[in-house]
């Protein structure tokens, strides 16, 4: 049986979603609409075929659990939608970093680090044999997510950066995994249907139907920890650039945006909601505008999309495909190395699964 060996930092909302899901779809068939997936098997992988095998955190009630009892451990309120058996992987104590801002050592119950050492992470990764290291980091993580990318390196891991730090979409990083043989895709997860993939579509539409579109905003509120650890804008810088690249790289223009998280509603848990404006010009030079709001449950909307990432890493690493996936990560990621819209992101995935692209 074929198996996809996936170690993950940071056991939070959006690891919980997919480690669940990973059970919930296990026994998904055929190639009809499954609700939730966009592939039930992505090229010779299905989704039961990703198997845990490590994974890392600073949050003291997490460290030593199995992985299927951490995912649903506080400050932990992603929605339970599979009961997860017992994995048989246990949450290593990671090192802290950057990875914690100082207002976020108490909401994470961060280990005293007098007395709790971190493992050694590569070793770690190689002891566990692990083919893909997956990085849920907390936005703002700058030092930590390079520590992790160079130890993937190191454990000879591929590396899908699923938070705001640019690595994937940075040539020095990419040019490191490609002369290691490695693949890397990222960066920053685009939601299955959330926020920033809804905004591009309106912004496209605009374009595509001759509006001029003159000013936008996106509002984001959410209620669990991600949106408590950027209430502090320092930690929002590439973040911002993130999400607002992703929309204004499709409108041939410049135009005043404001895009990006907003506030902190603790009642809102896992939800989050997106308030998006856009006014522009139509036939005539007449006024147009757009307003959208959108709720979702914040975590599973990602792992709709990781799941497939994850599967496109391991068919680059079954072909020795190395440095940047371009495909997957126009597709997947709000600050790929190439930003595309979204249907021909869409149409190059189907080609590499085809094995009609390369990457």
């Amino acid at each position: 049986m074929p198996e996809i060996r996936v170690a993950v930092v940071g056991v939070g909302n959006s690891a919980s979603a997919l480690i669940q899901g990973v059970q919930y779809y296990r026994d998904a068939t055929g190639d009809a609409s499954v609700p939730g997936l966009m592939h039930v098997n992505f090229g010779d992988y299905h989704i039961r075929d990703v198997r845990f095998v490590a994974a890392f955190e600073v949050n003291r009630n997490k460290i030593g659990k199995d992985l299927s009892e951490a995912i649903f451990t506080e400050p932990n309120c992603c929605a339970k939608f599979a009961d997860v058996p017992s994995l048989g992987v246990k949450v290593f104590a990671a090192p802290v970093l950057d990875g914690v801002a100082p207002h976020m050592r108490e909401p994470f119950s961060v280990y005293a680090e007098a007395e709790v050492e971190p493992v050694d992470v590569v070793e770690t990764l190689k002891e566990a044999k692990t083919e893909i290291l997956l990085n849920y980091l907390p936005v703002g993580s700058r030092n930590a997510s390079r520590f992790y990318a160079q130890a993937a390196l190191d454990a000879g891991c591929a590396f899908i950066n699923c938070m705001p730090e640019f690595i994937a979409s940075d040539q020095a990083w990419a040019r490191k995994f490609e002369e290691r043989g490695l693949p890397v895709a990222g960066d920053d997860i685009k939601s299955q249907v959330g926020a920033t993939i809804l905004h591009r579509n309106l912004a496209r539409l605009c374009v595509d139907r001759g509006v001029i579109i003159d000013e936008t905003y996106q509002l984001n509120l959410g209620g669990d920890t991600d949106f408590l650890n950027m209430t502090v804008e320092e930690r929002l810088k590439t973040k911002r650039i993130s999400k607002t690249e992703a929309v204004t790289s499709l409108v041939p223009y410049d135009l005043p945006t404001r895009i990006g998280p907003s506030d902190y509603v603790p009642f809102l848990g896992n939800k989050k909601i997106c308030y998006l404006w856009l006014k522009g010009r139509k036939f005539g030079d007449r006024p147009l505008t757009i307003q959208v709001k959108l709720e979702v449950e914040d975590s599973p909307n990602s792992a709709g999309v990781v799941i497939d990432i994850i599967r496109a890493v391991k068919l680059a690493l079954d072909r020795k495909i190395a440095g940047q996936l371009l495909s997957i990560s126009s597709y997947a990621f709000k600050h790929p190395p190439i930003q595309v819209p979204d249907s021909l992101a869409k149409q190059s995935v189907e080609e590499f699964i085809q094995g009609k692209r390369e990457r």
